[in-house]
């Protein structure tokens, strides 16, 4: 079995432990009523929308999400929660740099004393969710987990059914698929595009990702026999589109009753599948880094 395996199967006890964690975390993420920016790159940017959608829909207060590079930091925040598997990704160190000594910063991230880490006022370190492979699986969910344990979601049923997501025999018409689109609302938008990031990383596949209202609006004209289009939750279908998605002869993934971030465990098997059936490495794909650190341009 590849790393990339071993660390997807791991996923239902590295939610647990991130929940049990919570009490010793809990003084360094963000209170309630506090204006939050959360930035970070690829995997952790998808992972920092999911949970900007759920703080803000459960009442905690304004959350917003952004690529690091691309956050406006000069606007009033009360908090920067920085994302960070590696704690050396350039753009998130100088995300931190440009709020130090104004914003109390707090990055989660896998590594202790890591740069980001000795940058941010507080440091969360979820070190046994790390992960050996490049694509980030284990490490992000672990991530989210502990964050939606924080907004007061009990997640005793997300963790049942990951124990179902790593075992569950995967869509043969997903595997067979030259094109998948992943569907998202709300907080499961970040997933979809999480979703079709494993994939593009993994076996560099053809994938896209929108909100599912979007999805009528241009990108339901690629659907095609030999396609699918994956929702991710009940919600990301929206009514009438299963009948508008059948009439293109794509194949459509109905709705597993899983909770969302199970379904995207689902969505890293195929990832590690497709990755199999062309011979790739998935533990180190072409091209990717297990972090992007920039030369100094000075």
């Amino acid at each position: 079995m590849s790393h990339t395996a071993d660390e997807i199967a791991s996923q239902p006890a590295c939610w647990r432990r991130a929940v049990d964690l919570l009490p010793r975390h809990a003084p360094a993420l963000p209170r309630h009523g506090e204006r939050v920016a959360v930035v970070g790159c690829g995997t952790s940017w998808f992972m920092a929308q999911s949970y900007a959608a759920l703080r803000e829909a459960a009442g905690h207060g304004r959350t917003d999400a952004f690529a690091a590079s691309e956050a406006p930091l000069d606007r009033e925040y009360d908090r920067v929660l920085a994302l960070t598997r590696s704690g050396t990704t350039t753009e998130v160190l100088h995300a931190l740099e440009r709020v130090r000594g104004r914003v109390r910063a707090t990055v989660v991230t896998a590594v202790p004393d890591s740069p980001a880490g000795e940058l941010a006022d507080d440091a969360v370190v979820l070190d046994f969710a790390d992960e050996r492979s490049v694509v980030q699986t284990r490490f992000p969910t672990s991530q989210l987990a502990l964050l939606r344990a924080h907004l007061g979601e009990d997640l005793t049923a997300a963790v049942r059914d990951a124990e179902t997501a790593v075992t569950a025999e995967l869509d043969p018409a997903l595997l067979a698929a030259e094109q998948i689109t992943f569907l998202g609302t709300g907080w499961t938008y970040g997933l979809a595009r999480e979703a079709a990031l494993k994939v593009r990383e993994a076996a560099a596949w053809w994938t896209e990702s929108y909100p599912a209202m979007e999805y009528r609006h241009g990108p339901i004209g690629i659907a095609a026999p030999g396609r699918a289009v994956w929702p991710l939750g009940a919600g990301a279908l929206p009514p009438g589109l299963d009948g508008q998605i059948a009439a293109t002869g794509a194949h459509l993934v109905r709705p597993s009753g899983l909770d969302p971030l199970a379904e995207l465990v689902r969505a890293q098997r195929v990832a590690a599948e497709l990755a199999a059936g062309l011979g790739r490495d998935v533990d180190n794909p072409p091209h990717l880094t297990r972090s992007v650190v920039l030369e100094d341009a000075s």
